[in-house]
């Protein structure tokens, strides 16, 4: 490299590291805060406990006997009735239709009804979905 590209070089370095950085990199305290007040960070965590609405406590308890019922069927019979019910939700059931025994089975642990003529989920097939 020619002297006069290597003055132009260090010159167009100088430029660059006097301009001020856009990331401020001085470091200051946080405020003081009394030791009886939270800090920003510690009031986030600290967020409003509420406690359990009994509704969705009993909701909890239903889905979680729901899946404990699916789960006592076998891996199979699980897995083809929670499809069946994917396909109800999704309103799939023209192109992939239930069949009257799996059907059968989802109105027998009421997660499945009819409504006019449609099978729709109840309350308990959605939470076992979800």
């Amino acid at each position: 490299m020619s002297t006069d590209k290597l003055h132009e070089l260090d010159r167009v370095l100088s430029e660059i590291l006097r301009e001020t950085p856009l990331i401020s990199t001085r470091s200051e305290p946080p405020p003081a805060t009394s030791p009886d007040q939270p800090n920003e960070q510690e009031r986030a965590v600290q967020a409003p406990v509420v406690d359990a609405i009994p509704d969705a406590a009993d909701a909890l308890r239903r889905a979680e006997q729901a899946k404990s019922l699916l789960a006592g069927l076998g891996l199979d019979t699980a897995i083809r009735l929670r499809w069946a019910m994917r396909d109800i939700r999704s309103k799939r059931t023209k192109l992939t239709p239930v069949s009257e025994n799996d059907l059968a089975a989802l109105m027998d642990l009421d997660f499945v009804e009819m409504r006019e003529g449609i099978v729709r989920l109840t309350s308990l097939g959605v939470l076992t979905l979800d």
